[in-house]
């Protein structure tokens, strides 16, 4: 039976003056452009248009999620959201039905029935054949009044409790619990796929992308999945138009990368090669360089840190063939610099330095509005990081600890997973360097930040720095360093 919805009609939305004053002569198109300008400036990227702000000053959207609540900030210091003609969100929360227990609980977002709960299917089996996936939650009835939490519902339906403790709103992060077993699924119903549910998947990927910044891989990898299986429900079970199919699919395959670099970040490399792979046959369904760019830049991420130096260098290589027409230095940049990685692993000092210089050259040039939005975490502190981690590939100590710590230092305090993987690279490349206190002083320095960041790949890096450092206990910061890295991995 379907769920009914309860409570007070929607009240009708009220036009945000405050933001019409602020537009002021500029048109919808002008003020997006400054808006995304101003994005860029704080390292966020928002997909901000003329549509965006008309919602905005519609009253449709009540309160912007959170990417645009910095941006905002950024631009408007002085003034709260109340100022900028906001209302709380706390107040656009509703009481909604619970789809098994017939209970209520709060919820943000602007859905008219609730989402049921997916299956308990282990996200770290994909599907083999994406016509075939698990049913996961219909979202045909969605909503679009608020740009937020469009489907993160379904992102975060495994347990709001386990999730709200994860996110550090309970206490220190922890695994999420897996969601209760669930009835089989009825035989899918075609429905209707339009722009609200294409919305949906591409809010999901910037969902996952902020959570993973913030507190890393490890409580988000299964959750992340039930929402992929969600977008190939609506791509394989859905009627949609010709353009709406092409949206589709690229919204589909950008979530599949995202799980993927969970998968990656969580020490599931299998995993991560499956959905890379899935990720990229759906570009190429989709005749869509941009995401085959994307996902090539992947694969050779993963393929380095796994020890598959030719595997990476193709695959650097076929991204930047890619990216070529897509008007976006920065991407080249980064495919340049998963280059320069795969010759320092190889051990080819030369060819690195070279591909490394076409990748500063091209950093240099600045952003420019073609680049992906995926692409926030790259700057000056991701090309220092990986610099470093180059570096250290070919043994040059000194050069590795100086662009480590420039990566530290550069580092947003947004991005809390990249500043313990920056510190944990600092600690190895400072005991390469036989700086055994410096090592154990920046050993600690991540140890204190495990409770904010779940990431098996930090883990193992500093579990790798611990067990180096433990013959050499008579060192007082090494002594501090394993007493804390002890407890924080008994805990």
């Amino acid at each position: 039976m379907a769920a009914t919805r309860t409570g007070e009609p929607r009240p009708a939305p009220v036009p945000n003056r405050a933001m019409r004053e602020l537009r002021g002569d500029l048109s919808p198109r002008e003020f997006a452009t400054l808006v995304r300008r101003a994005a860029r400036e704080i390292g966020e990227h928002v997909s901000c248009d003329a549509r965006y702000v008309g919602r905005v000053e519609a009253g449709e959207i009540r309160c912007p999620n959170y990417a645009y609540q910095r941006v905002f900030r950024h631009m408007w210091p002085e003034k709260s959201l109340a100022d900028l003609g906001f209302a709380p969100r706390k107040t656009v929360r509703r009481q909604l039905p619970n789809a098994e227990t017939g209970t209520t609980e709060p919820h943000t977002g602007g859905a008219d029935r609730p989402v049921p709960a997916p299956p308990a299917r282990p996200a770290t089996q994909p599907p083999a054949d994406p016509a075939t996936p698990a049913g996961p939650p219909d979202l045909s009835h969605r909503s679009d009044e608020e740009e937020d939490d469009v489907l993160r519902r379904t992102f975060l339906n495994g347990g709001s409790a386990a999730m709200a403790t994860a996110l550090g709103m309970g206490g220190s992060p922890q695994p999420a619990a897996p969601p209760p077993p669930a009835a089989p699924p009825p035989p899918p119903e075609r429905h209707r796929v339009g722009a609200a549910e294409v919305r949906g998947v591409e809010q999901a990927v910037r969902d996952i992308r902020l959570l993973d910044d913030v507190h890393g891989a490890d409580t988000l990898f299964e959750l992340a999945g039930q929402s992929l299986r969600s977008a190939y429900v609506l791509l394989n079970d859905g009627e949609y138009s010709t353009e709406t199919a092409r949206r589709l699919q690229c919204a589909a395959g950008e979530l599949a990368i995202s799980v993927g670099w969970l998968a990656h970040d969580s020490s599931r490399p299998m995993d991560a090669r499956s959905f890379y792979s899935e990720a990229l046959a759906t570009a190429r369904m989709a005749q869509d360089p941009h995401l085959e760019a994307h996902v090539f830049s992947n694969i050779a991420f993963l393929a380095r840190e796994t020890g598959q130096a030719r595997e990476s260098l193709r695959a650097a290589q076929a991204g930047q063939a890619a990216a070529l027409g897509l008007g976006s230095d920065r991407l080249r940049s980064l495919l340049a610099l998963r280059e320069a990685c795969s010759w320092a692993l190889l051990g080819d000092k030369g060819a690195y330095q070279r591909a490394l210089s076409r990748a500063y050259t091209l950093f240099d040039r600045g952003p420019q509005d073609a680049d992906p939005e995926w692409m926030s975490f790259f700057g000056e502190a991701e090309l220092a990081g990986q610099e470093a981690q180059c570096w250290s590939l070919l043994g040059d100590w000194k050069r590795a600890i100086v662009q480590a710590e420039q990566a530290v230092g550069l580092q947003h305090p947004h991005f809390v997973r990249n500043r313990a993987l920056y510190t944990a690279e600092l600690a190895h490349d400072r005991l390469g360097r036989g700086d055994l206190a410096g090592a154990a002083v920046q050993g600690s320095e991540v140890v204190a930040l495990l409770g904010q960041v779940r990431s098996a790949r930090i883990r193992g890096m500093l579990a790798h720095t611990a067990d180096r450092l433990r013959e050499h206990s008579a060192v007082a910061e090494v002594r501090e360093f394993l007493a804390g890295y002890d407890d924080a991995a008994a805990a």
